[in-house]
């Protein structure tokens, strides 16, 4: 799989989540939508990988993936930025996954005692 970011994309990205942001997670999230066939695409901001996640080639973030998740996406994608909307698109050659692509925070703050 490969995720193409335009720049307007990576610099929206930073700016929501802050520079240092570097995993991000490609999911079909089910949450809420039924069942596990019906769901949205959506790119979740992480702390790390899990060990069985899969990587993604991406033009500047590292992105990751589940096996299971696989299916439901085209090998070579493009997320752009649309300023007129304050929304991300995700696309490829063959079909629009989203002209209101979700980008959530996923990441844990735990901080020691």
């Amino acid at each position: 799989m490969n995720i193409q970011w335009s720049e307007q994309a990576i610099q929206e990205v930073q700016a929501k989540f802050g520079e240092d942001t570097k995993d991000l997670k490609l999911v079909f999230d089910s949450e809420g939508c039924g069942c596990s066939v019906d769901g949205v695409a959506t790119i979740w901001a992480i702390s790390a990988p899990l060990s069985d996640d899969l990587h993604a080639e991406s033009n500047h973030f590292e992105i990751w993936y589940e096996k299971r998740h696989e299916v439901f996406f085209d090998d070579h994608m493009r997320i752009t930025y649309q300023p007129e909307h304050r929304a991300f698109k995700l696309a490829s050659d063959g079909q629009i996954y989203s002209n209101r692509f979700k980008i959530v925070d996923k990441r844990t703050n735990i901080q020691a005692l």
